[in-house]
């Protein structure tokens, strides 16, 4: 063994959140134990808090501290717009940005056939639950633009089809900027045919 078993086990552990390998995890061991004990004691308090404290809003599975998240008991929303995003940092995100006020579902994950990932693997029945509770003007799909992705969103469609509520998806195409000879040939495919009418 390389390092004393104490720092081997911080090692070990870091290594276990996603994109940290062998050498960023060693890194940021040295750099944990050259914290301060209070700098140390604050950082053990924060994660153990957040294991503690941090559940899933009863309403629309976001991440929350209460029982019903900041979004779903804001009154101020408009009730009538529903977003439908895979996971809580999607829903941060487009918080950050400001330009939507409307309502979340988070679904926790998308239908992946090819990874055993089927609709009873994810949070489907508590947004199918909602939307019958409910009376939502327009359902808001946000999800990555991939084959999982597209999947999820053509199976829940089909299942509210009938209902009558609008049923849109977040435009998918290129990023301001880039040159066009960088881009794959799904992100241009779906520019294509996601295209506006100019005039």
């Amino acid at each position: 063994m390389v390092y004393p078993s104490s720092l081997q086990l911080l090692i070990e552990s870091l290594k276990k959140l996603p994109g940290i390998g062998e050498k960023t995890a060693e890194r940021l061991a040295f750099s944990v134990f050259d914290l301060d004990d209070k700098a140390i004691e604050q950082f053990s308090k924060s994660l153990i808090a957040v294991k503690n404290n941090i559940r899933n809003c009863k309403i629309c599975n976001h991440i929350t501290e209460d029982e019903i998240c900041y979004i779903c008991s804001n009154k101020k929303r408009d009730n009538k717009i529903l977003c439908l995003v895979e996971n809580p940092k999607n829903v941060i995100l487009f918080e950050k940005i400001g330009s939507y006020n409307g309502l979340y579902y988070v679904l926790g994950g998308l239908i992946s056939p090819l990874d055993g990932i089927g609709p009873d693997e994810i949070n489907l029945n508590g947004f199918l639950q909602r939307i019958e509770k409910e009376n939502f003007r327009e359902i808001i799909f946000a999800l990555k633009p991939t084959i999982e992705g597209e999947t999820t969103v053509l199976y829940i469609s089909k299942i509210i089809s009938k209902k009558d509520v609008l049923i849109s998806k977040i435009a998918h195409g290129i990023p301001i900027g880039t040159d066009m000879e960088y881009i794959d040939a799904m992100t241009l495919e779906m520019a294509l045919s996601d295209r506006k009418k100019i005039s």
